[in-house]
Order: structure tokens, then sequence, then C-alpha cells
């Protein structure tokens, strides 16, 4: 259940101990003179090949009363174009043995294909389609509208437990972008009109704001020739690429609210403001986090699930986004208790991780736990291509595929004290109360 909620965010949380060697990562990049940047790795360890494009467009890059256009693009996309028609995209990958996908977040737009080395030129003129000539017509628009808006009735309004984000997002942030989540607006995407759509698409979805990242049983020079053919024609994008400025001002006092839901069991939802992702101090959270809840053994789930039985389960997780994020923590109450109680419990384990420093064996552990989930990351074609994309984009620095481990294993026992004690503060976080509907009065 709390896997479904929270599917999308990539986590740092791994319960294994075992230390894996990571190969050093080779890749070679350049550009394209329309802007496109490619990325190439060449792996022969299976006849398959991944082919990733990520554009730096999310829910942030969206108007306030324009939201959920980036995922409504996610669906668009797939579409077709005059040479592709309409249904057939995902047929036309799956008859050649491959398979594909995409989502949307806060702060990017990622298309994947993964086909046998000897369809790449399809899935190179697949996605050289789109990017050149999506079909944007009244047809799609109309079917996607109802597919978005079904989406959300399904994933947010009927699951239990499914605005949490949302919630959370909203109560958390005033003026950053970030206040509203990726799926957007029903009342937003009804109001737009097929030229606002395509004129999203022009703006965002271009060469000089993407990524192209190959990874697999390729060719390199044969691959470049293909990448040319297919993409090198494709026009610069000619607008301004909006990137928001606004910055949340410092939370000075705790927002509490109730939320009452569609559930059986209460939940506490606690949301504190972090850095970005990159910064030194968000390499010391995502350690924490996996001091406070990565695994059965961790601080949390071992006193709320397994000595006191106060909760069916727990979770923390720091956002990793472009811009400051938040770390957030829930937990689920299991059968017959109460939110105070199991925020009482949290609030306390925070207190011992400030005043008390963590112990050698824990701090092994977590470290061990930590380099397992980043060479887990890298451990196929398809998620190299991915993590390569994503360093470029946000980084600048695909090389950080090998190196961002380095970040992780550079935090320090006091590093991690600290960040609980400036981040972790009362006056830092957001305190949401999920309750039944049939508590309302």
């Amino acid at each position: 259940m709390i896997k479904r909620i929270f599917g999308f965010v990539l986590l740092l949380l791994f319960t294994s101990v075992t230390i894996y060697s990571q190969v050093n990562i080779k890749f070679v990049e350049y550009d394209l003179s329309n802007g496109l940047h490619v990325i190439l790795h060449v792996d022969k360890s299976a006849p398959i090949v991944s082919q990733v494009v990520t554009y730096h467009v999310g829910s942030k890059n969206e108007k306030p009363d324009r939201t959920g256009f980036a995922h409504f693009f996610e669906h668009l996309m797939f579409e077709g174009s005059p040479n592709i028609p309409r249904g057939e995209f995902f047929k036309m990958v799956q008859n050649a043995g491959g398979n594909l996908n995409a989502f949307t977040n806060f702060d990017q737009t990622v298309y994947f294909i993964t086909v046998p080395s000897n369809q790449l030129e399809l899935a190179m003129w697949m996605e050289s389609e789109r990017m050149l000539q999506l079909k944007i017509d009244s047809i799609g628009v109309e079917t996607q509208r109802g597919v978005v808006k079904e989406e959300r009735k399904q994933g947010l309004e009927n699951r239990p437990y499914g605005t949490i984000l949302e919630q959370t997002m909203s109560h958390a942030y005033k003026v950053h972008p970030y206040r509203w989540t990726p799926i957007g607006s029903v009342q937003y995407i009804d109001q737009a009109t097929y030229d606002e759509f395509y004129q999203f698409y022009k703006s965002f979805y271009v060469p000089n704001n993407a990524c192209l990242s190959i990874a697999g049983d390729i060719d390199v020079e044969k691959t470049k020739a293909l990448i040319q053919k297919y993409y090198g024609d494709i026009p610069k994008g000619v607008d301004e690429i909006y990137r928001p400025k606004e910055v949340e001002p410092k939370q000075t006092a705790e927002v509490r609210d109730t939320v009452f839901d569609n559930i059986q069991l209460p939940a506490v939802i606690q949301a504190y403001h972090i850095p970005a992702q990159g910064t030194k101090d968000y390499y010391a959270l995502s350690m924490l986090t996996t001091l406070l809840t990565g695994g059965e053994s961790s601080r949390l789930s071992k006193r709320l699930v397994d000595k006191e039985k106060l909760a069916l389960g727990t979770q923390s997780i720091p956002f990793n986004l472009e811009d400051p994020s938040v770390f957030l923590l829930f937990a689920i109450a299991n059968f017959g208790k109460t939110n105070d109680e199991i925020e009482k419990v949290i609030d306390e384990e925070i207190e011992k991780v400030k005043s008390e420093n963590i112990t050698d064996e824990e701090f092994t552990k977590i470290r061990n736990q930590v380099e397992t989930g980043f060479i887990k990351k890298n451990s196929t074609v398809q998620g190299k291509a991915m993590q390569l994309g994503n360093y470029y984009v946000f980084f600048g620095d695909a090389n950080l595929i090998n190196s961002e481990i380095d970040k992780f294993m550079a935090v320090t026992k006091d590093d991690i004290q600290r960040v609980a004690k400036e981040y972790l503060a009362k006056e830092n976080r957001t305190v949401l109360y999920y309750l039944p509907k049939t508590n309302v009065q």
C-alpha cells in the first residue's frame, strides 16, 4: 500500500547490506547542432538497447491556472504522428519485442523504449517522430482529457491515502510551483484550449530542452549516424524555455491540519523543508532517511511497527528535486491506535538523533544500504540510460553516474546529526493528520 502511494518517487531505501562493486561506466557524449545532448554507453552483456529521452519539463514549469500540462503530455505523446497511426505506438514497439513507458514528476518528463539491439533504428524513428511532429488534434486531446481525469479519480480521489502528496505539497508550499503536483487539476485541463496545448509542446518538447541517452548493445559510430539521421534535422526550439524564479520563503511556524479521507486507519504525515538535490546536506538527509525507515531494522520501523505495534508501516522520503524540497515522513496507524501516539514516538526518535550520535554499527549498515542501492540503479541498460540523462539534465555532469556515490560516502555521523538538528525542527514542518471520514463530527 505504501509503495503504491509513492510509486513515482525514486527512493534510497534498501534492506540488503551486501556490497556490490560497480565497474566504471564509460560513455560518449556530444551535442547536435539543434541543441540535443546525446550520451552513448556500450554494454554488450545482452543483445538489447534502451533509448531514453529526458525533457527538462515537469509540473513546476506550468502556470498556476494551467496545472497538469506536463503530465497531460506524458499521455498525449503516445497519440502518434503523421507517420504513426493513432493507437499504434505501443503496438509497434511490442511487436518488435520491446517495451516502453514514460513518467512525469515535478522537474522532468522521461520517455523510454527498450528493444532488441537490431530494433534500435525503429525506436529512434518513433521517438524522433513525436519530437518533430506530434499529432495534436481534437481527437487526441479529448481522448487524453478523459484518460487523465480517470487516472486522477482512480489514483487519488478514490484511493485510500491517495491525496497525501497533493495535500502535503499544497500545505507546505505557498509560493513555489511545487505547491501543485504533476497530476494537476481536472478543471484546468478541461479549460485549456488546443492552442495552449500546442504552445506548451512547441516550448518544451524541443531538442534543446532534451537529452537523448542510449545504453546497450550498440556500435558507437553507427549509432551516431542513426542519431544524425533521425534527430539531426529536428528544428531547435525558438521560444524562451520557462524556468520558475519563485523562491519559497523560510517557514517559521509549524503548519498543522486534518484531512478526512475515505480510509479506515488514521495516518500521520510530517513534511520538513530541505535543500535541493545534489547539495551536501541533501546527501546527509538521505542517509538519515535510511537510519529512520530504511528496512525492518531501522529505528522507526523497529519501534513503531515491531516493538510498540503502533503502526502498520512507516516511511521517510527526502524528495530529490531540482529546487529546495521536503523530507516527508509518514506512518499508517495500526488498528485501535491513534495519530497522537504515533507522532509522539516519531518526535522522540527524531530528538534522539539530534541528541545522540548514531552508533558505528548503524553507520556502517547505512553506508552499505546506500551503496547497494546506488549500484542497483545502474545494474540494467535502462537504468544506466536513465541515470546518465538525469545527471546531465540536472547537474550538467553525466559522470556522476560513477562519482555521486562518493558524495554519499563523504557523509559523516556528525553530518547526519547536524542536518537532523537543522532541518527536522517543528517550526520547519507541516503536519497532517489523516482521519476516516466517519470521524467527522
